[in-house]
């Protein structure tokens, strides 16, 4: 307080000399300093001013005087980082505000363009008062390669409409829920059942005359139900996407599989630390193959950011794996001619006999690694593991004593070094036959070594998204538990 007694003191005598002061960083202390001048003798009435975030796009200014501008600056939310003007000066604002009567002032504009790319446009968006903000998400360069376009159109059956009105949705949705709950009392709770249905027309055009498009369609029955007993509760789920309404099984169907799904989580156990088998029932199976399109994707390759690294032409999976893409099915999850650029989309081996035959690539990343674009600008098309000839039974057979994991925690997977771990949930196996669930444990390996020691491939292919396969054995992986 003496501090700044004595700050005013000497205030008051500048500006009874007729300048002008300025504090900063004053925010804080903005009530106590122009009480202090007013309690040594400053007119009230002197003219005040304090400016946040002065000469930005940011820029807020409230003007008063000496006995009114704290009170102001607080009603406006004023605070650092900011400047106090306290004089003669701040009259002279109706003439000299300069950066406020800039045509972009008080506007934010977000650049995406590379770092290199945005220097220009952010300096002459400053210039006329903008407050930008750098994003780079995209780079401009020349458009893909004219000749790797599409230029025949194809009808790949994707559209069909479905006009369901409210009432009948309501009523689908009910006789779902309504199955899983019949299936057993100790189904005792719902988290709802819904039904969806969904059409787009897609449409792309690019400045080497490239233009096409087509209509989509997707429809959805989705059941997500609790069962309860002896104070344990259990959720599962269960949902079935499908290009045609015609396609989707009877709601009844996914209501009951929900339920069971469900039931059989109950009175689940928790198990001690283990080396074992590990078998990904399909639906989180194919999330297995999702970090593996992401490590030989072209944003994780020519960023160096992946475990797989120069490992076209190499072995990165176990000698059973083939993995395809055919982008061209009929009705396909993920079925298109051409990609997010037009470059026409073709079917190719990705992997062969474990063996990396082929990146996803776009344009863009094609040219930074010196490659060709694989036309997979956007995403994968229709990407199939090859099944093997058991199903699932048959896989836990095979697998004798493991881990069966039918559900996954958490994201715990480093595409730069491969390491993988995964809060996870399912049933434990001995002598080829489940013996009781299991929940509250961790699976850890490396993908790179789990890759190269799957064992088999089950024939229970399901897709999921822009991937299809069956359930995967992994020949062994850290289970970790009690």
């Amino acid at each position: 307080m003496r501090k700044l007694q004595t700050l005013a003191a000497i205030a008051l005598a500048i500006l009874l000399s007729g300048l002008t002061l300025v504090f900063l960083m004053a925010m804080r202390q903005l009530p106590g300093i122009l009480a202090a001048l007013v309690a040594h003798g400053l007119d009230g009435d002197t003219p005040a001013a304090a400016v946040q975030w002065g000469t930005t796009g940011r820029q807020a200014t409230v003007v008063g005087t000496a006995r009114t501008l704290a009170g102001r600056a607080a009603a406006a939310a004023l605070g650092a980082p900011g400047v106090v003007v306290v004089g003669g000066v701040v009259d002279l604002r109706a003439r000299a505000t300069w950066f406020e009567s800039r045509p972009l002032f008080g506007r934010r504009v977000v650049v995406t363009r590379p770092r290199p790319q945005a220097a220009g446009l952010a300096t002459a968006l400053e210039e006329l008062g903008a407050e930008v903000i750098a994003f780079p998400t995209i780079a401009i360069g020349p458009p893909p390669d004219p000749e790797a376009l599409a230029r025949e159109s194809k009808d790949l059956d994707l559209f069909h409409p479905w006009d369901l009105p409210v009432e009948r949705a309501i009523e689908i949705a009910k006789r779902c829920e309504s199955a899983a709950f019949a299936l057993d009392k100790r189904v005792s709770n719902s988290e709802g059942a819904s039904v969806s249905c969904q059409q787009w027309q897609f449409v792309l055009a690019n400045s080497d005359g490239f233009m096409d498009g087509f209509p989509t369609s997707r429809h959805v029955v989705s059941c997500a139900v609790i069962a309860a007993e002896d104070g344990q509760m259990q959720r599962d789920d269960w949902y079935v996407s499908m290009r045609s309404p015609t396609d989707l099984p009877r709601p009844e169907a996914v209501g009951e599989y929900a339920g069971r799904r469900a039931l059989a989580r109950l009175r689940s156990r928790k198990i001690g630390t283990v080396q074992a088998p590990v078998l990904f029932e399909a639906p989180v199976a194919s999330g297995l193959i999702g970090g593996f399109v992401s490590a030989v994707s072209g944003g994780s390759l020519y960023r160096k950011a992946s475990f797989l690294l120069d490992s076209l032409g190499k072995e990165v999976f176990s000698p059973i794996v083939n993995l395809i893409e055919r982008p061209h099915l009929m009705r396909g999850a993920a079925s298109s001619w051409f990609d997010d650029e037009g470059v026409a989309t073709r079917d190719r081996d990705v992997v062969r006999n474990g063996v990396l035959q082929g990146y996803f690539l776009g344009s863009y990343s094609a040219r930074k690694l010196g490659l060709k674009t694989t036309g997979s600008a956007g995403g994968n098309h229709n990407l199939i593991l090859e099944s093997g000839g058991s199903d699932l039974p048959g896989l836990i057979r095979t697998m004798g004593r493991g881990l069966l994991v039918t559900d996954l925690m958490g994201h715990g997977i480093n595409l730069v070094t491969g390491d993988y771990s995964r809060g996870a949930a399912g049933y434990w196996v001995e002598g080829g036959e489940i013996r009781y669930p299991v929940e509250e444990i961790t699976i850890a390996g490396n993908l790179r070594d789990m890759f190269r020691s799957i064992v088999a491939i089950g024939s229970d292919t399901l897709t999921r998204g822009s991937r299809s396969c069956g359930s995967i054995l992994v020949g062994g992986m850290t289970i970790a538990g009690n």
